[in-house]
């Protein structure tokens, strides 16, 4: 072996790719991380997700999330569900905790390639999103054009989700950029849009925060049915329709989120060492 092992992984589309950091520390300034992002002169991915030892003895390892621009993030639902796999097969156990920057994620096999990922709390005072006043959290006075009265949610990290009657004809590409760096959000925001299409089913697209569109958003479907319970629109459980796949969000009585949904090994490779260099 003369290069670095890495795993790429996908839920419903969301692409990763995951090296092990457990034995031995990688260095990765931004450049590199960017580099290895790259999808035409690196591997490619939405986030580089990097493995670690844990620092919490309830937890099996720490993940740690970097964005295409090199920043780092705080949350990310299907990488979470992908790490979890990887662990679990390691393993051979059918249930692992896993620790990021915003806490303890405990995730469960509950079929073959599929896994269920306690999100941790949503948390919905402004302060905790951040907004840059107070304000009531279900109805944020930020908007551009279309999208406009968006909900805010933190699930580790900044959502305002905007529900429109149709979201093919939302300008996503045009529009999230601008609302993501808005002063309205100190720390910028993911952006979803969100659409209802039946009882307890919605469409999403989520422009990620540092990552831009993207298949899927797990942190994004979270934030997306607990805006859409807060509104009313959806009991405490719903089915979120992505451009790959579907997750099924529940939001507890606790305040915690589950998120459940399949998760796929793409391919296994090493890394040049010109791109860690």
């Amino acid at each position: 072996m003369t290069g670095t092992p890495f795993l790429k992984m996908h839920g419903l589309g969301n692409d990763f790719v995951v090296l092990d950091g457990r034995a031995s520390p990688l260095d990765l300034p931004v450049a590199r991380r960017r580099a290895i992002a790259d999808r035409r002169l690196g591997v490619g991915c939405d986030q580089l997700i990097v493995l670690e030892p844990p620092t919490d003895r309830d937890a099996d390892v720490f993940m740690r999330i970097y964005n295409p621009d090199g920043g780092e993030a705080g949350a990310c639902g299907n990488a979470t569900r992908c790490v979890a796999s990887v662990l679990m097969g390691e393993r051979n156990t059918d249930l692992v905790t896993v620790q990021t920057i915003s806490g303890l994620l405990e995730s469960q096999k509950v079929g073959e390639g599929v896994i269920s990922v306690d999100m941790g709390p949503a948390r919905l005072d402004w302060r905790d999103i951040p907004v840059a006043g107070a304000c009531d959290t279900n109805h944020l006075p930020v908007g551009i054009g279309p999208l406009q009265d968006p909900v805010g949610t933190s699930m580790g990290n900044p959502h305002a989700t905007f529900f429109v009657d149709d979201l093919d004809a939302i300008p996503l590409a045009e529009l999230g950029p601008r609302l993501e760096h808005d002063r309205f959000f100190p720390e910028r925001a993911n952006i979803g849009v969100a659409q209802m299409v039946g009882a307890g089913r919605m469409k999403l697209r989520v422009w990620e925060r540092g990552a831009g569109l993207t298949l899927a958003c797990g942190s994004g479907a979270c934030a997306a049915v607990v805006a859409a319970s807060r509104r009313g629109l959806v009991e405490r459980k719903a089915d979120v329709l992505l451009q790959e796949g579907t997750l099924t969000i529940e939001w507890l009585r606790d305040g915690h989120v589950m998120m459940t949904g399949g998760i796929t090994l793409a391919f296994k490779g090493e890394l040049d060492r010109s791109l860690l260099s």
